[in-house]
């Protein structure tokens, strides 16, 4: 089982605000941003750029989940039946 949701406090263009997430999404995401050579918080700044520019934008602990998630299904190797 995993454990519940972690609160940490992000800096996003200037402003700073809280995102909730599981442990194993925070271990996820900081390596996303060690892959990317980019600070935590400016991988987190791309993803809720792309967030808001859509009709109806999720809150941002959705977009980051879904963005990994998406991540991880692009990287992984296809499988045929």
């Amino acid at each position: 089982m995993t454990a519940g949701p972690v609160k940490r406090s992000i800096t996003i263009a200037g402003h700073s605000t809280s995102i909730s997430l599981e442990p194993v999404f925070w271990t996820a995401l900081e390596a996303a941003a060690v892959q990317a050579s980019l600070p935590l918080s400016a991988l987190v700044a791309r993803i809720d750029a792309q967030r808001i520019a859509v009709a109806d934008p999720p809150n941002l602990a959705s977009a980051i989940r879904v963005w990994l998630f998406e991540r991880a299904m692009a990287s992984a190797p296809a499988h045929s039946s």
